[in-house]
């Protein structure tokens, strides 16, 4: 359970190494990776559980116990029937039993004895006592519980691993950013296409507009803005001209570029993201299962209080060792309740379903568990807090004969002809207000400062503030604009006829339902705090806005998850919510990841948990989920065990003298109930 990491079902734990197969230019053709491990261990334990279940049948109907309780007693007896049902139970106890038994070697090598102990040590006693008594010694064969025990148990942890999902891959998928091939450039100009991995220093390459960057390098030649989003979580796409740096995955804009490889294979920025991520992850704490402690308390409660009732009945009462051996053996097979085996997988199996209906996805239940105590919250900003998209969140009119929805509507017509991400997020803030665009004529780009064309027979010119100097344009309220451009925003402005009639303050939008998911997150004690590769004024603009307790401004990967580590240094456990591959190492070393589904796929590979709404409210949803989670849990725990209190002293035959004593009958009669409590309980659970 929890991963899997204690249970070691046929030696299904892995690790990220794994994965160190895989080099970082997608030349990764190996198809067993841990996820088709995973599906692999699913299809094994289903396999087991239904062929188990099959031989049960027999198992039951010729188990003596069984005839007498269903009225069929004698119906099924023929000469050998106790060899046959010897035979069958050895099959159940040696196949469908393995997993326990291999698990029970596993625990012991170090020296964690858990759930595995547990099973495979009841299903030990019943077989080898039953075995016994089919060749001579005196008692009850338990061959039925033996079957019916390995069933639940298979059947248990199958619904468990169908629920979690396997080992991260965000390895892989960070390597998946790498484009296979580079355009190079030989000596004699020549430009062949070569594979990613045959790049070494100084090769020369050539970028074409909206091709992804094959590797580090620097501009030798061309003028661009390149989006490192992806990489860094700078929401504006940087302008980048000859003698500046590119990192390998991100994306060419508009102009066409020629590099030269400075950093290739382990050196590049993505592989060291790869590394960082990796680390964090195989540092991560492995919390150990609620349902392991139980086993390993419920483990030395039935070796002792199977010792305990073998030396009392021996020594103190004069009994036959046939008759202390069976109050023993009953009591260690009743030690084992059934219902602890699906106490806790219903309860995954269940708030795994709903959770999905809910957009919540869980990959990590350590990680979900956690997540009820979480004390602080870092929110990546771009993407997260925001929508990563520029748009206009400012308007300051210069001219009364023009109106807020107007001035938008003219500046939308001209930028529609512009490919600049500017442009773009004039004409989106401009399709909200449902406004139809003018007809543009006579579109013209102005190099470096912005665009210009006729609209209803007016000159419209959009512009960058270098414009207006160049042309001595005069702003009235400078001190607005100042504050502006102060909070990180991009100011640009309208000119109609060559007069100031409007100013856009353009940044990246927040969420509508980021304020509500903080103000809800801050009522129940949690710190909120961003991080960000944004600036400072951009940052804290953010933060102002939302109300947060803290916020880190340009940070970038291998800084990010040292925030983390910093806020958890104070003792606080910490969740991380992000969607970019600039968040995979964080994701990865916070105690709770968090990756809002819309993101990319390694964000949401290395998270624990997915928002596949990409609301910030779905984190408050989460908290409050995982706190009646782990409720439910506790209270399977309790009905899974907690008949133990009275079922063990009378399985020992201390009430013997009043001539009661727990028949192997009644303690299953008590086991079946507690399992069907347990499984009522588990589907009350509720989002």
């Amino acid at each position: 359970m929890a991963e899997h990491r204690h249970h070691n079902h046929g030696d299904s734990k892995h690790n990220i190494d794994d994965h160190e197969h895989h080099n970082h230019n997608k030349q990764h053709n190996n198809k067993h990776n841990h996820q088709d491990h995973h599906k692999h261990m699913v299809e094994e334990f289903k396999k087991r559980f239904w062929i188990s279940l099959i031989v049960t049948v027999p198992i039951l109907l010729l188990s003596p116990l069984i005839q007498e309780l269903i009225g069929l007693k004698d119906t099924f007896n023929f000469t050998g029937d106790l060899y046959l049902l010897f035979a069958l139970s050895s099959f159940v106890f040696f196949y469908g039993g393995y997993p326990f038994l291999k698990g029970l070697f596993d625990e012991l090598k170090k020296k964690q004895p858990g759930m595995m102990t547990l099973i495979a040590l009841a299903i030990s006693v019943a077989y080898f006592y039953s075995a016994a008594v089919v060749f001579g010694v005196k008692g009850e064969v338990f061959f039925w519980e033996l079957a019916t025990l390995i069933d639940i148990m298979l059947l248990g942890h199958w619904i468990e691993m169908r629920s979690v999902m396997g080992a991260s891959k965000a390895l892989e998928e960070l390597a998946k950013l790498m484009p296979d091939e580079a355009h190079q450039i030989k000596e004699n100009g020549d430009v062949v296409d070569v594979s990613v991995s045959e790049l070494k220093h100084e090769d020369k390459l050539l970028i074409k507009p909206g091709e992804k960057i094959p590797a580090d390098g620097r501009i030798i030649e061309g003028k661009t803005s390149i989006n490192e989003a992806m990489i860094t979580g700078e929401s504006k796409p940087a302008s980048k001209g000859e003698g500046d740096e590119v990192i390998g995955g991100s994306i060419n804009g508009e102009g066409s570029l020629k590099i030269v490889v400075e950093k290739t294979g382990d050196e590049t920025f993505l592989s060291q993201v790869v590394k960082m991520v990796k680390d964090a992850q195989e540092s991560k704490s492995k919390t150990q299962n609620l349902a392991d402690k139980a086993a390993f308390w419920l483990t030395i409660i039935a070796i002792s209080a199977g010792a305990v009732t073998m030396f009392s009945w021996l020594m103190f009462t004069g009994q036959s060792f046939n008759f202390a051996l069976t109050r023993t053996v009953t009591v260690m097979v009743i030690t084992c309740p059934h219902a602890l085996g699906l106490a806790i997988p219903l309860v995954v199996a269940v708030s795994t379903a709903l959770s999905a209906k809910h957009g919540l996805l869980i990959r990590n239940r350590t990680a979900f568990e956690n997540a009820r105590n979480i004390q602080a919250i870092i929110f990546d900003k771009t993407g997260t807090l925001t929508k990563g998209e520029f748009g206009v969140t400012d308007t300051i009119l210069f001219d009364n004969n023009i109106d807020e929805k107007e001035a938008l509507k003219l500046a939308a017509t001209v930028e529609s002809e512009s490919e600049h991400p500017i442009a773009a997020g004039i004409v989106s803030s401009s399709k909200e207000t449902n406004e139809e665009k003018y007809e543009l004529k006579e579109f013209n780009s102005i190099p470096g400062k912005g665009a210009e064309g006729k609209v209803n027979g007016k000159d419209i010119k959009v512009v960058s503030p270098g414009y207006l100097n160049e042309n001595n344009i005069k702003i009235e309220d400078e001190e607005k604009i100042n504050k502006l451009s102060g909070e990180g925003k991009t100011v640009v402005y309208l000119l109609v006829n060559d007069k100031l009639a409007a100013a856009f303050a353009l940044a990246d939008i927040i969420r509508e339902e980021s304020k509500e998911a903080i103000k809800q997150l801050k009522e129940l004690g949690i710190k909120t705090m961003m991080l960000t590769g944004d600036n400072k004024q951009v940052a804290k603009w953010v933060a102002d806005e939302l109300g947060l307790d803290d916020y880190f401004a340009e940070v970038l990967p291998d800084k990010k998850s040292e925030k983390i580590k910093e806020v958890q240094s104070r003792g606080m456990v910490v969740a991380m919510t992000g969607d970019g591959v600039n968040d995979a190492p964080a994701l990865a070393q916070a105690d709770v990841g968090i990756a809002i589904g819309a993101g990319t796929d390694v964000a949401v590979e290395t998270a624990d948990i997915i928002l596949v709404r990409s609301n910030p409210q779905d984190v408050v949803a989460l908290i409050k989920f995982a706190k009646a989670t782990y409720n439910k849990m506790i209270q399977n725990l309790i009905w899974a065990t907690g008949y133990n209190a009275f079922a063990i002293p009378l399985a020992a035959g201390v009430l013997f003298s009043y001539g009661i004593v727990l028949s192997p009958a009644v303690g299953a009669v008590l086991m079946s109930l507690s399992t069907v409590i347990v499984a009522i309980n588990a589907k009350l659970l509720k989002v």
